[in-house]
């Protein structure tokens, strides 16, 4: 899968099972993970080559990206300017 324009591919975090205090959350509690890995990035637009590289783990805003299911895997596709910290 290759990115069109200043796009990245990511795949999000496994979502939390439990807190630090050792508390178990259920599905329906659970939030969305707002981080992952970068898995491939596009080429940039405009000229303007896209600063992420494959292999970061990045942070995101929760409701980023538009997801894409593909082989019973998650991913998102989202915009360079999506990205809010790179790890």
């Amino acid at each position: 899968m290759k990115p069109v324009n200043d796009r990245i591919l990511v795949k999000p975090s496994k979502a939390e099972k439990k807190t630090k205090g050792g508390i178990i959350i259920p599905d329906t509690a659970k939030e969305k993970p707002s981080k992952g890995k970068i898995i491939a990035v596009g080429p940039g637009k405009d000229g303007v080559k896209v600063s992420l590289k494959v292999g970061q783990t990045v942070v995101y805003g929760k409701f980023a990206g538009q997801e894409l299911d593909l082989d019973g895997e998650t991913f998102l596709i989202m915009r360079e300017d999506d990205v809010l910290l790179v790890l």
